[in-house]
């Protein structure tokens, strides 16, 4: 069928309107003709997928900035202006919400302040691009669990990481050492994993492979090769510098990176990032945001909304799903004590070295299930700051954190239709929306970050400042950006 694209409601999906009904098409952009298929038919709902871009939409208006678009399908807007994403994406977030929001509390979209090159992290498969065809390592084809494009020209990355994955391909391609197939389970090279610190520049190079080493017919010693491995990307004249090569041993057959073993090949296993005057040490499976200057954007915002909210007494702040304790640590200088609660022990762990670190005596950190660690806690929160998988909160988390009956909760999330699932839980049970804004954490991409301040209706809120910025005060900001 052909249609043209309507609006696209998060998270990507597009809307056609035929003879039969509405269809949801994925990857498309309002405006554009499209031809498509009906893949799914149920409850009167229908699914399409896309067979080609009959026509571009006229929010179309500039060229793709990488060679592997559209096949990748990792950034699907880049072929509009900046601010054009920034339109689209406050719009989707709007019209998800506006049901169950007093609207009016909306403070617009905040832009990245990086458009390129802000990622700090990737995961590179090794893989080919067509069956039989030379190593590739990159990223997997759109709406592909096997084919794999070379990505040495993703400009979501900077040049330094593009060198050494550049340099890691040509030295394995020369060896003609062979890729992990998923289906045999046979081969060696899995994933090339990357960070990249965004004030230091200091890089690590983790490579995965399987433990099957130095057993294929015609292969030098295993050994030997890593090291020549590191040698090789040791030699690159790079903007920053490669604080350490790690090598990672996986013999899992589900398709995720992750070590058994890690051995060290070069330097240390970690290097130190700064995030709005604190220190954090960042290690390979570290969580942390990987746009790191938009990172400080979503904390500055978060710290003012709790801060402003909070004038004339320092809060106990909750911080509930915390992970390695940024937001907690964050929030640090402008509270009592901050409580963050983590289920993975890794985390918690890293969190408490970087509180250390940064001689953040009021903050403490407890491992373990949020539904269960809650009971345990003797102190009463002042704010509960929520920051979820993209699931949302756990059903019956939600409602025992409503049981505090705090006075605020802050809602940040990376998924914005968990949160309009969460938001009218809480909105049904005694709360009220304050402010809310959108943080463009990824540009080029369909992703975005949205925070949300609610206060308790049954409790008199002291005065605070409110500041109130509508959405054409941020695209005036952002005409004037660009």
């Amino acid at each position: 069928m052909d249609g043209v694209v309507e609006r696209v409601d998060f998270p990507n999906k597009g809307i056609i309107r035929t003879e039969e009904g509405m269809v949801t098409v994925k990857n498309t952009i309002p405006g554009q003709s499209i031809r498509f298929v009906i893949s799914k038919k149920r409850s009167g709902r229908a699914e399409g997928r896309l067979l080609e871009i009959l026509e571009p939409s006229h929010l179309e208006s500039r060229a793709p900035v990488c060679d592997l678009f559209p096949d990748c399908g990792g950034c699907t807007w880049q072929t509009m202006p900046y601010e054009e994403q920034l339109r689209l994406k406050a719009d989707q977030v709007r019209r998800l919400l506006e049901s169950k929001t007093e609207w009016s509390i909306f403070e617009g979209i905040h832009p990245s302040p990086k458009e390129f090159a802000y990622r700090n992290k990737m995961e590179f498969s090794f893989g080919d691009a067509y069956k039989d065809g030379p190593l590739c390592l990159g990223l997997h084809k759109r709406s592909s669990h096997y084919d794999v494009l070379t990505a040495s020209g993703c400009q979501l990355v900077h040049p330094d990481m593009t060198a050494i994955l550049t340099a890691a391909l040509s030295f394995f391609q020369e060896r003609r050492i062979p890729y992990y197939h998923k289906m045999t389970h046979e081969g060696i090279l899995r994933h090339l994993l990357l960070r990249r610190s965004e004030k230091s520049g200091d890089l690590l190079a983790c490579l995965v492979t399987t433990g099957v080493l130095g057993e294929q017919d015609g292969l030098e010693d295993f050994e030997t090769v890593l090291h020549r491995y590191a040698e090789r990307l040791m030699s690159l004249n790079l903007e920053g510098r490669i604080v350490g090569i790690l090598h990672m041993r996986n013999d899992s057959v589900a398709d995720i990176v992750q070590s058994e073993e890690t051995t060290i090949l070069y330097g240390q296993d970690y290097f130190y990032e700064t995030l709005l005057g604190l220190r954090f040490k960042i290690t390979p499976f570290s969580f942390f945001q990987t746009n790191s200057s938009g990172a400080e954007v979503l904390y500055s915002i978060a710290r003012q909304y709790v801060e402003e909210r909070s004038i004339g007494q320092a809060p106990v702040i909750f911080d509930l799903y915390s992970g390695t304790g940024t937001i907690a640590q964050m929030l640090a200088p402008v509270a009592k004590k901050v409580i963050g609660v983590e289920i993975v022990e890794e985390a918690v762990e890293a969190a408490r070295v970087n509180a250390r670190m940064n001689d953040l005596d009021n903050c403490t950190f407890l491992a373990g299930d949020v539904l269960k660690v809650l009971d345990t806690i003797p102190e009463r929160p002042d704010f509960i700051v929520l920051d979820p998988p993209r699931d949302g909160v756990h059903p019956k988390a939600l409602q025992k954190i409503i049981a505090y009956s705090a006075p605020c909760i802050l809602y940040i999330s990376c998924k914005p239709t968990s949160l309009a699932r969460d938001l009218e839980v809480l909105l049904a049970n005694g709360y009220r929306e304050e402010r809310m804004c959108c943080v463009d954490m990824f540009p080029q991409t369909t992703s975005v970050e949205t925070i949300v301040l609610l206060s308790n209706r049954k409790i008199k809120p002291d005065s605070h400042v409110r500041l109130s910025l509508d959405m054409e005060d941020y695209y005036r900001f952002a005409d004037q950006r660009k």
